[in-house]
Parts: C-alpha cells; sequence; structure tokens
C-alpha cells in the first residue's frame, strides 16, 4: 500500500501545471467564489490563504475594487505567477502577495475586516494552528470562510488542460500523484473540524458539506 506524505504547498516543479488547472477554473469556481464574497463584503482589507496564482482575488477586485486583498502561499512559483498577473492587469495597488506560513501569520491582530481560503484545509498538518491565526487577524465582527474543494480537477475540463500540459509537466505529475490524480484527498467532516473551530476562539459558524465539498463560514 502507497503512503502519501502530506504537502502543505505545491512543489516548485509542479507550479506550471497547478497554474494550468487552475486558470480553467476561473469560470467554474473562482467567478463564483467571488460573486458570493462581494456579495457580503465590498470594501476593507481581505487577506487570501493559500492564494496559489492569484485567481480569487483577481476576480473579486473586478467586481470590488475598493477592497484591498493580500494573498500569501507557501510556494515561491506560484507567488511570482500571481505577481506578474495582477501586474500586468494593473492591480498592484489593490492586491499584493507574500511567500508566507498561514500557520504563522506576520500581520498584527485585527487587521483584516474577511479571511478566506480555498482548498487549503485538507493540506494543513496542524489546522488547530491556521484556524487560530485566522481568528486573532480578523477583527472583531469579521468573517473567514474556509472553501475545500475535494480537488481543483472537479472544476475543470481535464482534457484540456492534460492536452495542455508538456512533457516536463506530465513527468513530474506522474511522478509525485499530485492535483488529486493519484494521491486520496481526505476532506475534514463536521465532526472533525468543529471541535477545531471552536477551540479557536470561534462561536458563530457553519458547516455545509455538499458535493464533495466543505464549505465553513465563521464570524468572530
Amino acid at each position: 500500500m502507497k503512503k502519501w506524505i502530506k504537502l502543505e504547498r505545491i512543489p516548485g516543479v509542479l507550479a506550471s501545471s497547478y497554474e494550468k488547472a487552475t486558470k480553467l477554473a476561473i469560470e467554474s469556481y473562482y467567478r463564483e467564489v467571488a460573486e458570493e464574497v462581494v456579495a457580503v463584503f465590498n470594501s476593507g482589507a481581505l487577506l487570501d490563504l493559500g492564494t496559489g496564482p492569484g485567481n480569487l482575488p483577481v476576480e473579486i477586485i473586478k467586481r470590488a475594487p475598493e477592497i484591498q486583498i493580500v494573498g500569501i502561499d507557501l510556494s515561491r512559483r506560484l507567488i511570482r505567477m500571481a505577481r506578474s498577473r495582477v501586474q500586468s492587469m494593473n492591480l498592484s495597488k489593490h492586491i499584493s502577495f507574500e511567500v508566507a506560513n498561514a500557520a504563522n501569520l506576520r500581520f498584527a491582530d485585527d487587521s483584516f475586516d474577511m479571511v478566506i481560503s480555498t482548498g487549503m484545509l485538507h493540506s494543513l498538518k496542524k489546522p488547530s494552528n491556521v484556524l487560530k491565526e485566522i481568528y486573532r487577524v480578523l477583527k472583531q465582527g469579521g468573517e473567514a470562510w474556509i472553501f475545500d474543494p475535494a480537488r481543483i480537477t472537479s472544476y475543470i475540463d481535464k482534457r484540456q488542460w492534460c492536452a495542455s500540459l508538456n512533457r516536463r509537466e506530465r513527468f513530474f505529475l506522474w511522478l509525485f500523484g499530485l492535483l488529486g490524480l493519484q494521491k486520496p484527498i481526505v476532506l475534514y467532516s463536521r465532526d472533525a473540524i468543529a471541535p477545531l473551530i471552536e477551540a479557536a476562539g470561534f462561536i458563530s459558524y457553519t458547516i455545509d458539506e455538499a458535493d464533495g465539498e466543505v464549505r465553513i463560514k465563521m464570524k468572530k
């Protein structure tokens, strides 16, 4: 039986193939999430944890330019991609990106009006540490949303994505077995994550499980 190591970041050699996958999910996933965010939040400071190549911040800013967004990720290559993208779109005054660990944020207490994360929860070795940091940097009355898709490839045309990959990308995907192609992804159940949410300090929260995705909304 294979034993998989839980990786909290996308390895550099897989960054380009991951970026191609997420780009194909912009219309089918990120735009929908962005519209859901701006329906309740259209100005203030927002923190995007596990931002990857920055698709969600870009989609949010397109709809609500009064928001100031900081996106963080452990992958240096993905952060470089994200910065390059916002610079090319002249969005740098609205969005900034940095390499950082969500379990050890540099931001002061009560820094953000909203914190959001998509697709990161299942990869965390110690989600309790990240939840505590979310609570700490979130302003009183602010909301934190964690959406955890089973796999990004659920939202894309897999044939189109595979056709876009070059030989090097195909090789490393085969080697690592990431992006849900081989490695089984286990989502946190309501019973597993609820005690961690409460231990972090959140009292008001909802957890919805549907269509292979866990959607957590917490209010400080």
